[in-house]
């Protein structure tokens, strides 16, 4: 209940309700542009100005492996299920979409952690980069297989394999989506700054604090409230799916979180490092991947993974799920 009395949650539960309500209410793409690159930017200076002062140990590298491998699994498993509910294109699409990240998840987070005192790493905001593209490459994979007719060697139904013919599709070459995946400008601004915090340590956080540490705040509050305007315009987009694919939106979240904690366990992670751990996995990209997923897998329906990952699993975690993630790491592991 606390996390609902958040300003920046609240923000985002406004913004919901007046989409809903059909207000005109909205937030220009330039101005909604710009909150997200800043957001970004001083994410990733308070990570390279915590990484500064930790330094690189083998907890640190264990913990970015971890996510790493959790990046690599997720769509795998993902895709198992879903191509018995979806036609497997789609299943690829959607396995993607829930096997990467979503930044605005994690920052809200690390407010969320920093408000509550609990301490985590700052190579963190590093394993969220590195979330960012081993799912677009599985997919791409997957529904290459997929073309062909055959996936782990089984041959997929008719329609499937028609599907890919029908139509002139002409998905983007495997090179150029891996560039475009890899070279993201997001994903380079965030590690870039990164290493400017990393370089400048204790000088440059104090240097920097009016900027990435006083507008934090409000400036995430603002970003909210423009994501809640856009997951209720998407809703709509849900009408008429499986509810099984509902029930998907909701459950691998917390099973995807799951398999984090259990691992960040094993690691002996702090419990802000697992909780952070935890919404990694539970997120799913409603920005990078499905713009990607469009030219590489256009046979996919962008209704199914992009209004699923904003409609039903971006909000779940932005109000219950972040609170719920740390209460279960504090019990385990403080």
């Amino acid at each position: 209940m606390h996390n609902l009395l958040d300003p920046a949650i609240l923000f985002f539960l406004f913004g919901i309700i007046a989409g809903a309500v059909r207000s005109n209410l909205e937030i220009p793409a330039p101005v909604s542009r710009f909150l997200s690159l800043y957001l970004l930017m001083a994410l990733g200076l308070k990570g390279g100005f915590a990484l500064a002062h930790s330094g690189l140990t083998p907890q640190v590298a264990a913990e970015l492996g971890t996510a790493v491998a959790l990046a690599v699994l997720i769509p795998l498993l993902g895709f198992a299920l879903l191509r018995r509910l979806v036609p497997a294109f789609d299943a690829a699409a959607i396995a993607a979409t829930y096997g990467s990240v979503s930044a605005v998840t994690f920052v809200t987070t690390t407010q969320y952690l920093d408000s509550h005192g609990t301490n985590y790493g700052g190579h963190m905001a590093a394993a969220m980069a590195l979330m960012e593209s081993p799912s677009i490459i599985i997919a791409v994979l997957l529904a290459t297989a997929v073309r062909r007719g055959k996936v782990a060697g089984v041959v997929l139904p008719g329609p499937d394999r028609a599907a890919a013919v029908v139509g002139n599709v002409n998905p983007t070459p495997l090179g150029k989506i891996l560039h475009e995946s890899l070279t993201d400008g997001a994903q380079l601004l965030l590690l870039g700054a990164m290493a400017v915090g990393l370089l400048t340590g204790e000088t440059g956080k104090a240097a920097m604090q009016p900027f990435a540490g006083d507008l934090f705040k409000g400036m995430l509050a603002f970003f909210l409230l423009d994501m809640g305007l856009l997951t209720a315009r998407n809703l709509p987009q849900l009408r008429g799916v499986t509810p099984w694919l509902m029930v998907y939106g909701i459950a691998a979240p917390l099973f995807h979180a799951t398999i984090a904690l259990t691992i960040a366990r094993a690691l002996d992670a702090s419990v802000g490092d697992a909780t952070l751990l935890m919404v990694l996995a539970a997120s799913a990209s409603y920005i990078a991947v499905p713009a990607v997923l469009r030219y590489a897998i256009p046979e996919a329906k962008p209704s199914l993974y992009f209004g699923l990952s904003l409609g039903v699993t971006f909000p779940l975690n932005i109000v219950f799920g972040i609170p719920l993630y740390l209460a279960f790491a504090q019990a385990l592991l403080g």
